[in-house]
C-alpha cells in the first residue's frame, strides 16, 4: 500500500520521512520518556492495546514488556520495520476497520490535533469503533501555550535538543508547525499542521465521536482517559 505525502507535511534529515513529515532514524532515536507508566495507571493489567500510529514502537516494546497484548498501526512501513514482537497493521488510522475491539486504543503523538477536520473526526471515529463498550480511549493533547510559546527549546538529558521554531497562522485555526531536532551528527526538521484545542473544544470533539472525558490523568491535561457515552 502507498500512501501520498500529506499536504503542508514536511520533513528534512537522514533516512526516509513518512507522509506526514516524521523522520524513521529520529523516532528511532528517541528516548521512552514517562508515557508507559501513564498507560499502566490507567488500564488494567494485560489490557488488550489497539497503537494508532505507533511509528517504531517508542512506547509499543516497553508496553509489551509490561505484559499488555498490542496491535500497533502505522501509515509508514518503514517504522513498521522496527516494530517487533506484536501484530502490526499498514494503514492510515483514518481508513482502518479492523472488526473487532479492544480494551484500550491510544492515540498519541498529539494526533488529535489535526488541521484537517475531517482528518480529526475519523480519527476519533476509528478510536470509537475499535474501543469496547466498557473500555478506555487514550489521547495525547498538545500542552497549554504549546502554540504561543515559541521558539522554545529543550535539551534532552539523551544528549539532542528539541525545538518549535515557530506556529505561524495558515487560516481556519490552524497554524504550521517547525520543529528541529539537533544530535552532535544529525540534525531533522519536521513541518506540520495542528489545530490548537481548548479544553472545551476538545471534550466536544469527543462527544462527536460518541465518547467523553472519563479523566484527566496528567496534572496538565496532557493525556486523558475517555469512554464511550
Amino acid at each position: 500500500m502507498r500512501i501520498e505525502k500529506r499536504q503542508g507535511y514536511e520533513g528534512t534529515g537522514p533516512g526516509a520521512i513518512t507522509p506526514d513529515g516524521c523522520a524513521v532514524e529520529l523516532y528511532a532515536r528517541l528516548p521512552v520518556g514517562s508515557e508507559p507508566d501513564i498507560i499502566t495507571a490507567a488500564v488494567p493489567p494485560a489490557a488488550r492495546i489497539l497503537e494508532l500510529g505507533c511509528g517504531v514502537g517508542r512506547m509499543t516494546h516497553p508496553l509489551l514488556e509490561l505484559g499488555f497484548a498490542v496491535t500497533a498501526v502505522d501509515e509508514s512501513a518503514e517504522m513498521l520495520e522496527h516494530v517487533r514482537g506484536v501484530r502490526t497493521v499498514h494503514s492510515t488510522i483514518e481508513d482502518l476497520d479492523l472488526g473487532e475491539t479492544f480494551d484500550v486504543v491510544m492515540l498519541a503523538s498529539f494526533l488529535v490535533h489535526a488541521g484537517d477536520l475531517r482528518v480529526r473526526r475519523a480519527l476519533l471515529d476509528t478510536c470509537a469503533r475499535h474501543v469496547t463498550g466498557d473500555g478506555c480511549v487514550l489521547i495525547q493533547r498538545e500542552g497549554l501555550d504549546w502554540h504561543s510559546d515559541v521558539p522554545r527549546e529543550r535539551v534532552d538529558p539523551a544528549g539532542f535538543v528539541a525545538r518549535i521554531l515557530s506556529a505561524d497562522p495558515v487560516g481556519d485555526g490552524v497554524d504550521s508547525v517547525r520543529a528541529e531536532y539537533v544530535f552532535p551528527d544529525a540534525t531533522w526538521t519536521q513541518t506540520f499542521l495542528s489545530r490548537p484545542l481548548t479544553r472545551a473544544e476538545f471534550e466536544e470533539a469527543l462527544g462527536e465521536a460518541g465518547l467523553r472525558v472519563d479523566r484527566y490523568l496528567t496534572d496538565d491535561g496532557m493525556w486523558v482517559r475517555a469512554v464511550k457515552g
